[in-house]
């Protein structure tokens, strides 16, 4: 059989059931093998699109995804999102085909090996037709076991040759080994945790796999336990957590982290969105445990750095913290436990209401938006000042219910990782929150979302702006302003013009459509053109570090 066919074939045998991308001549037959094999295939009008779909998939479930991708231009087209879920981590193998071997003539050619090594991503390629299928199934491990975005090249004239499909094919189970643990290192964290009167547990992607040891850790330490970002979700429903860490933590949720004299922090990158600034650490002595070598006092200094699973790690640290004489109560006191119920919500927080005729309030929405839509959700929040809404004022299930594509800083990601999400979890309701600029940037993909039927609720924050970069220059003239402000813009008959539902929203006394369309089949996307004051979002307005 073609090379080709015979990695479609393969690819499906390792374990991958999910694809996304855009099909040119580079890609046809890899993906239409793919698909014979049995896996699923959704075709994005973007290459952009394709990527942050594959990216929100694999953090939802934890698999490797394929994204397929045109030669050069394909590729590049998908850079950006490739990028985030580098910086991510997110287990994503992407088959990019590839000039013929030596061909600098195409017009498709570019050092496709050299653009991917420059974004963080990992660079591999098909060598020659024999040793195709090994070169392959490397590709597919370092991602699976390095967690890792890997960009395989596969030349088309490799592509095109023929191999005998071997016997022996590579097992698709496969044990992914762990750094051995230290049990000095769990005997001092256990020490510390003895000793903590306040003790903050923090837990991010990373922890996922091991938020029950985690909550036994912290049961037993009197801990009490927050998510980052990333983590969202991971200790949901514990009477003992906070909702989310850093920038959009409520100020009484930040105030009980910045109060303890020990935080741990269980797969988490403590960057300056998850601290602050840093000032979440300005007192508190911090320990950081983590599987990467290279994450470990990445962004921060700390008093002791653990390399290991996040769960073998809790379980030793919770057998030696059995074996030591602690008392008390630890950080969980009754008055803490008030404490912690008052701040763990935005959605229970006073928050000044803009009123201005014809503006919709943002927090006020989204929190009437919360109240209305089914609790298990998937929520996706798209970057600029209004991510703040979406971010920190919708509630989520668990962590499967969260995703911040936002390692990048990038807007316009939202949409794409959304539609990602609703196949990874079709069981859930997706919302997305995003601005008018970022959704804009690619609104394309809505016409994917109506041809799978997609169920959504994307709530477009409309103030007519890049509304992060008049509020970063605040000194600036409205002759300034001009350059990243725009015309009132009717997403709505955008939408409606997709294919999708849609409405406008000015106060919350027209969200009567929202009613409707839940009462309905929900067959396809509901967006929400909500036209809100152009004032900073909370996060914005404040001095948070960021």
């Amino acid at each position: 059989m073609r090379v080709s066919d015979a990695l479609g074939r393969m690819f499906a045998e390792l374990g991958i059931s999910q694809v996304f991308g855009v099909v040119g001549s580079g890609n046809f037959r890899v993906t239409n093998a793919l698909i014979e094999s049995g896996a699923s295939f959704v075709a994005s009008r973007h290459e952009a699109g394709a990527a942050s779909m594959a990216d929100a998939y694999s953090r939802i479930t934890g698999e490797v995804s394929a994204l397929s991708l045109h030669q050069g231009c394909g590729l590049t087209n998908a850079l950006t999102g490739i990028t985030e879920a580098a910086k991510c981590h997110t287990p994503l193998l992407v088959l990019a085909a590839d000039t013929a071997v030596g061909d600098v003539t195409s017009n498709f050619h570019i050092d496709q090996d050299a653009a991917v090594q420059a974004l963080g991503a990992t660079p591999m390629r098909l060598h020659s037709a024999e040793t195709a299928l090994a070169d392959a199934a490397r590709a597919f491990r370092v991602a699976q076991i390095e967690r890792t975005t890997v960009v395989l090249s596969l030349p088309i004239d490799i592509q095109d040759q023929e191999i005998a499909y071997p016997g022996d094919r590579p097992a698709s189970n496969l044990r992914v080994p762990k750094p051995a643990i230290s049990q000095a290192d769990a005997a001092e964290l256990a020490q510390l945790l003895a000793g903590a009167e306040r003790p903050v547990i923090i837990g991010g992607r990373g922890a996922r796999a091991a938020k029950g040891v985690i909550r036994e850790l912290a049961a037993a330490a009197g801990a009490v336990l927050i998510a980052s970002g990333g983590g969202r979700g991971i200790f949901e429903g514990d009477e003992w957590a906070l909702d989310i860490v850093g920038g959009f933590a409520t100020d009484s949720a930040a105030e009980l982290v910045r109060e303890a004299d020990l935080i741990v922090a269980f797969g988490v990158a403590l960057n300056n969105w998850t601290t602050r600034g840093g000032t979440l650490l300005d007192t508190a002595k911090v320990v950081q445990v983590d599987d990467r070598v290279e994450a470990i006092g990445k962004h921060r200094l700390v008093d002791l750095g653990i390399v290991g699973d996040a769960g073998a790690v809790a379980r030793a640290a919770r057998e030696a913290l059995d074996a030591t004489a602690r008392t008390g109560a630890g950080y969980r006191t009754p008055d803490v436990a008030e404490r912690i119920r008052a701040a763990r919500y935005w959605v229970d927080q006073e928050i000044p209401e803009v009123d201005e005729p014809g503006l919709v309030d943002p927090a006020a929405l989204t929190n009437a938006l919360d109240a209305m839509l089914p609790s298990e959700r998937v929520v996706v929040v798209d970057g600029g000042n209004v991510n703040a809404y979406p971010g920190a004022h919708f509630r989520v299930p668990d962590d499967e219910g969260y995703v911040l594509p936002l390692s990048f800083q990038s807007i316009g990601l939202g949409l794409a990782s959304v539609i990602g999400a609703a196949v990874a979890r079709p069981d859930r309701m997706p919302v997305l929150g995003t601005g008018d600029g970022s959704l804009l940037m690619g609104a394309v993909e809505l016409e994917t979302a109506v041809r799978l039927g997609l169920g959504m609720v994307i709530v477009a924050y409309n103030d007519s702006a890049y509304g992060a970069e008049i509020h970063l220059f605040p000194d600036s003239t409205p002759r300034e302003q001009e350059i990243v402000r725009f015309p009132d813009t009717d997403i709505a008959a955008i939408a409606r013009g997709y294919g999708c539902d849609a409405i406008t929203v000015r106060s919350l006394d027209d969200l009567g459509g929202v009613t409707a369309w839940l009462e309905s089949g929900r067959d396809r996307p509901l967006v929400i053109d909500a036209k809100i004051s152009g004032r900073a979002s909370w996060l914005m307005a404040r001095e948070h570090g960021h």
